[in-house]
């Protein structure tokens, strides 16, 4: 079967019973996501599949053939870190790290949802004029992932710093508030 992962083609043979996440770690020894709860519940095996987060610990590999899978490892490289990892060390939005690669690539996966005006149980309309990334719509859209180490204000911190505040267009601060974008 043929994925892109991380920005490179690749082809593998594997059972069709394995889930995407032993596929990633397993085959391709991409280490980021981790097997937390394997029931979906703690958002640390979240990766994106052609921008999509997804819970890679409940999809099976097999139905993601010709997709675009991005791990933390396809975020980022060693001294030169994506905006948001740089945001979780300067806020301090991880503490031990089991759960900061899926925390990050949630957090671009629920840009992405923003920026579809996927609605939330906060903000049924996001494409309100007067739309804003509260502390409350963050945390509800980041429920999904679980931090045993109780750092979520730096997580909302360093997901604010990075995305609240730009033009939309710009990447990576992609959800500035409605008022400010017109």
């Amino acid at each position: 079967m043929h994925f892109v992962i991380n920005g490179n083609e690749v082809g593998l043979d594997f059972d069709p019973r394995t889930s995407l996440l032993d596929l990633l770690r397993e085959q391709r020894h991409l280490f980021g996501a981790k097997k937390g709860c394997n029931q979906g519940a703690c958002g640390a095996c979240t990766v994106l599949v052609n921008g999509t987060r997804i819970n890679s610990c409940l999809a099976l590999a097999v139905q993601y053939q010709d997709c675009e899978i991005t791990t933390i490892e396809g975020l980022g490289e060693p001294g030169k870190l994506h905006p948001l990892q740089a945001a979780f060390v300067e806020h301090d939005g991880f503490q031990c790290g089991y759960c900061t690669p899926g925390q990050i690539c949630s957090a671009i996966g629920m840009v992405q949802e923003l920026k579809c005006g996927v609605p939330s149980y906060v903000s049924e309309d996001v494409a309100a004029e007067d739309f804003e990334l509260t502390d409350m719509e963050l945390r509800e859209r980041m429920s999904g992932n679980l931090c045993r180490c109780g750092a979520y204000n730096g997580i909302v911190d360093a997901i604010q710093d990075t995305f609240g505040t730009a033009e939309p267009e710009t990447e990576p601060k992609t959800l500035p508030s409605k008022r400010e974008a017109a």
